[in-house]
């Protein structure tokens, strides 16, 4: 993942620098356990879909295997092949799967999706999540997805339609509407659609699903951590797009020490929306 000047929430990450890949790495760790119950139901909708259950998947940009052990969970006798261009979150991927006890199936290998992919045996699932818009041929990496498969193998395509929203419209701190503010200065793109990208790939569409995530209090203390890690990645992308005040009211809430700070709030929520496309290889 990449920044630029009109940056949305997926666009963040992925960076060369090894503290922002570190912190990266550990909001893709939260995302997985505040978002266990979504992921859930995301493989269990994409094995439905499935013709035979895939024995090979691949998982591109998959950091530090947010997507790879939930489909290794949802499919038990499947390898997942994951593809990154970081050496940081590909160690920390090995670590897990050594921890979770399925190093013998998920691997992590590097590869810069912007060029030809390493050899990759037949595939039955190719899973892109938050990942294919940050490829610089889109189209081209689909057309590489496509040759990955075996006929019949689907390919899964999962955008983040907004970031997460985290707070209460009055976070007690004099700034209410901080967080609308916030994510209207960095969200200024138009929204993802890659149902004719797939189709133009060679892709029979196969169907469309948003999955709506709303969590609400109380939550698990984890929260309080997702929500910091979230926070902080914004703010350091929010200097120069908001209000001086709004700035010092984002360092109140990421004050680990402050009572109104988020590590400490009893009344956080989870509110998202992931829209994820399917396409099957005839």
């Amino acid at each position: 993942m990449t920044t630029d000047s009109t940056c949305r929430p997926q666009d963040i990450g992925h960076a060369p620098a090894s503290d922002e890949t570190i912190a990266l790495g550990r909001l893709l760790d939260l995302d997985s356990e505040v978002l266990q119950a979504y992921l859930t139901d995301l493989t269990g909708w994409l094995a439905g879909l499935c013709e035979r259950q895939p024995a090979h998947i691949v998982d591109l940009a998959g950091g530090t295997g947010t997507g790879a052990f939930a489909l290794a969970r949802r499919f038990p006798a499947a390898s997942v092949t994951t593809l990154d261009l970081s050496p940081q979150l590909l160690h920390h991927l090995r670590k897990r799967a050594s921890l979770l006890g399925v190093d013998d199936r998920v691997r992590g290998v590097q590869a810069d999706l912007n060029e030809p992919w390493p050899p990759l045996d037949g595939a039955d699932l190719v899973w892109a999540a938050s990942a294919l818009h940050h490829i610089a041929d889109p189209g081209q990496a689909l057309a590489q997805a496509f040759r990955a498969l075996r006929p019949g193998g689907l390919v899964a395509v999962t955008e983040m339609d907004f970031f997460p929203r985290l707070l209460p419209e009055d976070i007690g701190v004099g700034r209410p509407g901080l967080e609308s503010r916030l994510h209207a200065a960095l969200n200024t793109r138009p929204p993802w659609d890659w149902s004719g990208h797939l189709v133009d790939a060679g892709f029979v569409a196969v169907a469309t699903r948003p999955f709506v995530i709303d969590l609400k209090p109380p939550l698990p203390p984890v929260t309080g951590q997702y929500a910091h890690a979230s926070l902080s990645l914004l703010r350091s992308h929010a200097a120069g797009l908001l209000a001086a005040d709004d700035l010092a009211a984002l360092d109140v809430l990421l004050d680990t020490d402050d009572p109104l700070g988020v590590l400490r709030r009893p009344d956080l929520t989870v509110r998202t929306t992931r829209t994820t496309w399917v396409g099957r290889r005839p």
